[in-house]
């Protein structure tokens, strides 16, 4: 799976690159209509992005519901990268920086909160009734607020998939991982780390998706999130600290 989707990002990067040199031609000749038809084919994934941003801050309370919607950043995103393209001089560059100019968009009109204290503090003393009963209830929850959002007609959402290999990296815990593997099935871990990720800060969550789900390298978020390598390790190694030991409290006994 994992492969699989590490494969697909160079597929996509290398379309992207294909595009850029495109764009820059179409921007040259000024056929603005050209350069915006030629910019959706790669854009579907960066709207995937917002939309689960924005899923995010609405859910955590730091946007209000119904507010804000993809296609308010998609359009501004346009003008964007249509205004700037021109700075760039390499191609590789291209595809960080529509994700560096999407963060700073929307970070334009999100609140960080607070790290959740009460969830962390208590994350040892959760019982197996409490972890279920506090996943029907983001379910639930989350569910209307997807409902809220895009009403669910745009093609262009997917929820992430999450896996135990985004978790627990290479040489840690194979005998637990092996036990989860027979106990859950993928759509049980995926809610679990959705569930989990929920809690904490909007910084942990985004370094995370950003990792697990586009691939990017520490340096490439930081990059992305005008941060240095060392907070993004710092954030990322937090967050999967968190993951491994709400799995291992919550599946370990039994």
């Amino acid at each position: 799976m994992n492969s699989e989707l590490s494969q697909n990002q160079k597929t996509f990067r290398s379309t992207v690159e294909i595009t850029f040199r495109q764009l820059v031609k179409l921007r040259k000749e000024k056929n603005k209509a050209s350069f915006n038809d030629e910019l959706l084919k790669i854009l579907p994934e960066v709207k995937k992005y917002i939309n689960r941003r924005l899923i995010t801050a609405t859910r955590t309370g730091n946007l209000p519901k119904g507010k804000y919607k993809a296609d308010d950043f998609y359009d501004q995103l346009f003008i964007e990268v249509y205004d700037h393209i021109e700075e760039l001089k390499d191609d590789r560059d291209f595809y960080l920086w529509i994700f560096k100019k999407t963060n700073e968009l929307l970070e334009q009109i999100i609140v960080e909160e607070e790290f959740n204290d009460f969830f962390f503090q208590n994350i040892d003393d959760y019982s197996r009734p409490e972890w279920d009963a506090m996943e029907e209830e983001f379910s639930t929850d989350g569910d209307g607020d997807l409902m809220m959002i895009e009403e669910l007609d745009d093609i262009s959402y997917k929820k992430n998939d999450y896996t135990l290999n985004h978790v627990f990296i290479e040489g840690g815990k194979n005998e637990f991982i092996n036990k989860i593997d027979k106990e859950l099935n993928n759509e049980n871990i995926d809610r679990h780390i959705q569930m989990v990720l929920h809690n904490l800060t909007l910084p942990m969550q985004n370094v995370f998706e950003l990792s697990s789900q586009q691939m990017f390298s520490l340096q490439e978020i930081a990059h992305v999130r005008n941060s240095s390598v060392k907070e993004i390790e710092k954030l990322l190694n937090e967050s999967r600290e968190v993951l491994q030991k709400s799995l291992i409290n919550r599946y370990s006994l039994g």
